[in-house]
């Protein structure tokens, strides 16, 4: 129950900005003025960057059992975010401390318990929550949060058992008669459920997380994997290929990442978009997608 509400949430926060109307001019043309928390609660206090420099350290919301974003590891943090929120700490001058977090169930839900306002029961906001989509109009609607130091462009891609496929790379189509496995409910499962009028629909293989569909590749028991591509590669074993074929009909098959700050706090979210705007120059984040062996992709504008 708890991987499949955690995939839930992801897959739903997601969609919420991938499926957002294209804007051809002014993607706030639909804005609607929020109300904005004050700076009054318990789980404000700490927030600004002056208070986090003298308490000696910042937190961050990573989301749990997602490897290899963030997980951990014999009680030890470990993933792609979690190295990433260290050099940002780092850039702080602080120590980095960790908040592992189940998904909501949408990204709005994530933002609101985790950044500007806090759970309903226990816990606080964190300093900076790690991988965060960014849609601008979706950021437009969400006005409680600055969404910044974008890092990655996190694609949907196809793993495939190259013994199977010896020729050709399979494309969404093939799926009406091979089999392919995916999270339950994540944004491929639903893709590959309705596409071509839902004709690809027999051959999906649900699995709780993209660690079991991957595993379920290796074993034979799928010719194929649908997933973001670093979950896809973090689970390659040999004789298999990835790839990233055409997606008719995907409202959006690439995405940028970045984090997320309470907007309240400007000053922290400039330092934040340094830290990761000069790690991306030098190469230190590509050099932590290399360390687990995962293509990097720069983030478009």
């Amino acid at each position: 129950m708890r991987s499949l509400l955690r995939s839930i949430g992801r897959a739903a926060g997601i969609l919420v900005i991938l499926a957002a109307p294209a804007f051809a001019q002014d993607p706030c043309a639909d804005y609607v003025p929020q109300p904005k928390p004050q700076n009054t609660a318990r789980d404000i206090v700490g927030q600004d960057i002056d208070t986090i420099r003298e308490r000696g350290f910042m937190t961050f919301a990573v989301y749990e059992d997602y490897p290899p974003y963030s997980w951990e590891d014999g009680g030890q943090p470990r993933g792609i975010d979690v190295d990433l929120a260290r050099l940002i700490a780092e850039y702080v001058g602080v120590e980095p401390r960790f908040r592992f977090v189940a998904a909501g169930e949408n990204l709005d839900a994530d933002l609101r318990n985790h950044v500007w306002k806090g759970p309903i029961v226990g816990g606080a906001v964190s300093n900076v929550m790690m991988r965060v989509p960014y849609d601008s109009a979706f950021a437009c609607r969400v006005e409680q949060v600055t969404f910044t130091g974008l890092y990655h462009r996190e694609s949907v891609a196809i793993a495939y058992s190259e013994k199977d496929y010896p020729d050709a790379k399979p494309v969404p189509a093939y799926f009406r008669f091979d089999t392919v496995a995916v999270e339950n409910d994540s944004i491929s499962d639903f893709y590959l459920s309705s596409f071509a009028g839902g004709q690809t629909g027999a051959g999906v293989r649900r699995f709780a997380d993209m660690e079991e569909a991957m595993d379920a590749l290796a074993a034979g028991e799928t010719m194929a994997a649908m997933g973001p591509r670093a979950q896809l590669e973090w689970g390659l074993e040999d004789g298999i290929g990835v790839h990233a074929p055409p997606l008719p009909g995907f409202a959006k098959a690439e995405w940028n990442l970045g984090v997320a700050v309470h907007f309240a706090y400007k000053p922290l979210s400039y330092e934040v978009d340094d830290a990761i705007r000069y790690a991306m120059e030098d190469g230190r984040i590509a050099a932590i997608f290399e360390g687990y062996g995962l293509t990097y992709a720069p983030p478009e504008w």
